[in-house]
This record gives C-alpha cells, sequence and structure tokens, in this order.
C-alpha cells in the first residue's frame, strides 16, 4: 500500500526500489497501463517494461528532482551497459501510480559500448 499520494515520492520510492532491485515493489507503483517512451525504444504494458528493467538492473544517481503537480521530472546518471549516462526522466502519476515514463538522453556511451553486429 502506497503511503502517500505525492506523486514525487511515488517517483522516488519506485527509482529506490529499482536501485535495489526489488522489481515487485517497484511494479506496486507503476499502473498496468504504463507507457515508456525513450531514445532507444518503445514499452507498452507494466509487465513487458518490468521484464526488461529486470535484465537491464540499471544503477541510478539522482541529481535534481523537479515536481508539478502530478508531473515528476528526474536528472539522473544512470549506468547502462556499464556507461554512465546522465538522463533526464519525465514521469506522470496517476490515481497513485506512475501512469508513464519518457527519458531522453544522449545514447552515444551505450551504443559505443555494444558489440558490433556480425556478419
Amino acid at each position: 500500500m502506497i503511503a502517500t499520494d505525492n506523486a514525487k515520492e511515488i517517483v522516488l520510492e519506485c527509482v529506490k526500489a529499482l536501485q535495489n532491485q526489488d522489481f515487485q515493489r517497484a511494479r506496486e507503483l507503476v499502473d498496468n497501463d504504463f507507457s515508456f517512451d525513450g531514445v532507444l525504444g518503445s514499452v507498452h504494458g507494466a509487465d513487458n517494461y518490468f521484464r526488461q528493467m529486470e535484465k537491464l538492473r540499471f544503477k541510478y544517481n539522482v541529481k535534481k528532482v523537479f515536481a508539478d503537480g502530478t508531473d515528476v521530472c528526474l536528472l539522473s546518471d544512470i549506468v547502462m551497459e556499464g556507461k554512465s549516462v546522465f538522463t533526464c526522466s519525465w514521469y506522470r502519476v496517476d490515481g497513485r501510480k506512475i501512469r508513464s515514463l519518457r527519458v531522453v538522453f544522449d545514447p552515444r556511451p551505450v551504443l559505443e559500448a555494444a558489440p558490433a553486429p556480425a556478419g
């Protein structure tokens, strides 16, 4: 059960759960009809999103949080593919659950770390 209606607190609790790899707790904070849009793709549905997150196991270093009603913006360094990448994440909270997330970052460090395709 969520102890607050505060969108900022809900988002930070979810990020903390992801940081601790407590995917069950993080999932409780996300709406079933969740949508994710990012630089490298989009995902619809909370279960689909968390299947991806369990594989990626990001580490977060939140630098700044801005909140405006049900909109929350995090500026953070996220470790992806062994590289620290500065990201801007826009969360929308509805009914005490995270409904959507849009993430923007420079993908070059991640793409440079990926192995070249065979062929």
